[in-house]
Order: structure tokens, then C-alpha cells, then sequence
């Protein structure tokens, strides 16, 4: 009993960990790393990061959070697929703000571009959520994965330790969302690869 209560509570500080708000925070940052734009001193880095945060993670959660305080609904409740399209319309808008405000800030296309991508990750959760539940979590993790493989056929580099690095962490917050009930290993497996896509054509063709 001890065992199975240690499993679940670390199930949920990995949902908890890898919200699916942290594609695009962890987009930028990759790109400060490997990129051209790690020549931006840190003063512009951590003002593009802040923004990121504040647009892309803390608007969208504290919106959910106040939208479900206000259904009177726990986060077991708000996970059914039937109650997840507003929580999913208040991270568009969020995300599409946040494209908004770089554009008119003139910033770097690849950066945009990571938010364009994120966005595109959430419209399409959003439209198959219609019809079936589809992971967030996974759509997110597989959004980096995607990122990270669109970035690397544009800046020649080998992302092959990267990518596994993301697979593992992948693997686990995919098995934490199915130890806590909340999806199935096709519903895990089509967030992942939903993510993937998106997010490489996005990044790639616009």
C-alpha cells in the first residue's frame, strides 16, 4: 500500500513538473543555447524568457485555475474531455497573445516560431479533443521533440542525445498520466506524435 501511494505521488509531481505550458519556455532556451541567439547578451535573454513565462505558462495556468475555482470543479473533473475545451481556449488565446506581442516587439523569427509551433500543438489538441481525449502532457514533450528535430536540420547540428534525453522523459510522463488514470497508452502515444508533427511543420514551413 506504502509502494503503490509512493508511485502515484510521484506520477503527480511529474504532471505537475512537465506541464504541457512548457514547450515553448524550453524552445526559447534551446535556441539561446545552440543558436545564432546566444550571441544576445543575458539582460535581452532573460527579458525574452520572462515574457515567454508570463504569457505562455503563468497567464494560461492562472486562468484555468480561476475558471475552475469558479465550476467548483477538482483537477480530476476538469481532465474530463467533455470540460477541457474552455480551459483549452484560454491557453490559445494566451499563446496567440503572445505571438502578437513578440511580432510588434520585432523579434527573431525563430523565436516566434516556437510559439507559433506551441500554438499549433494546442489548436490541434483542441480539435480532437472534440471527437477524443487526447494527452497535453505528451502533446507538449513531443512538441520539443519536434522542435528540437526541425532545429536541428536547420542549424546542423546532431540532436540524437537530446532526442533520447526527450524520449525518456516522454516515457515517464506518459506513464505517470496512465498511473493516474487520466489517459490510455493510445491516447499518450497520439499526444506525443500529434506534438511531434506540429511542431516540426510549424517551425519548418512557417
Amino acid at each position: 500500500m506504502k509502494r503503490q501511494k509512493q508511485i502515484i505521488l510521484t506520477a503527480r509531481l511529474l504532471s505537475m513538473l512537465f506541464t504541457p505550458f512548457y514547450l515553448p519556455i524550453v524552445g526559447i532556451a534551446l535556441l539561446f543555447l545552440f543558436s545564432y541567439l546566444n550571441m544576445f547578451p543575458w539582460s535581452y535573454k532573460i527579458q525574452v524568457l520572462v515574457l515567454v513565462y508570463l504569457f505562455t505558462i503563468l497567464l494560461p495556468s492562472l486562468l484555468i485555475h480561476l475558471y475552475r475555482r469558479y465550476q467548483g470543479w477538482n483537477l480530476i473533473e476538469l481532465g474530463h474531455r467533455e470540460k477541457r475545451m474552455i480551459p483549452y481556449i484560454l491557453s490559445i488565446v494566451s499563446y496567440f497573445t503572445c505571438v502578437y506581442v513578440m511580432e510588434q516587439l520585432h523579434m527573431p523569427h525563430f523565436m516566434g516560431s516556437i510559439i507559433v509551433a506551441a500554438l499549433a500543438v494546442q489548436i490541434f489538441c483542441a480539435l480532437i479533443n472534440v471527437w477524443w481525449k487526447i494527452s497535453t502532457h505528451t502533446a507538449a514533450i513531443g512538441g520539443v521533440a519536434g522542435a528540437l528535430f526541425a532545429f536541428a536540420y536547420y542549424l546542423g547540428f546532431n540532436p540524437i542525445w537530446w532526442l533520447c534525453l526527450v524520449i525518456i522523459v516522454a516515457g515517464m510522463v506518459g506513464t505517470s498520466r496512465m498511473i493516474l488514470r487520466q489517459h490510455s497508452l493510445s491516447q499518450v502515444v497520439g499526444g506525443f506524435c500529434v506534438g511531434f508533427v506540429c511542431a516540426a511543420v510549424a517551425i519548418l514551413f512557417i
